[in-house]
């Protein structure tokens, strides 16, 4: 069992910028590829960036270059670190830990607007 809690969302003026964590239970963090996913009003669940248990990352082209994943496995923890954020990057953001079964957090809410 997993459980995620994911933390640092809010509201933030476009251009601004946000730090999102996501604290997992359990010893087994090391082991996990760690992902971030973001849901919009009306649209699908889409992803936006992950981290495999030896630090690879990947990133949705909608977000790379301002973006930035990471993960602390000493403290269980992966970070996004969200800059130059737009309007369109308003959504909930999940973190999502996978192995053999898939885990997800309940969700931060982040709305970029004036």
């Amino acid at each position: 069992q997993v459980q995620l809690v994911e933390s640092g969302g809010g509201l933030v003026q476009p251009g601004g910028s946000l730090r999102l964590s996501c604290a997992a239970s359990g010893s087994m963090f090391g082991r996990y590829r760690m992902g971030w996913y973001r849901q919009a009003p009306g649209k699908q669940r889409e992803l936006v960036a992950t981290i495999t248990s030896g630090g690879t990352t990947n990133y949705a082209d909608s977000v790379k270059g301002r973006f930035t994943i990471s993960r602390d496995n000493t403290k269980s923890t992966v970070y996004l670190q969200m800059n130059t954020l737009k309007p369109e990057d308003t959504a909930v953001y999940y973190c999502n830990a996978q192995y053999a079964n898939d885990y997800w957090g309940q969700g931060t809410k982040v709305t970029v607007s004036s």
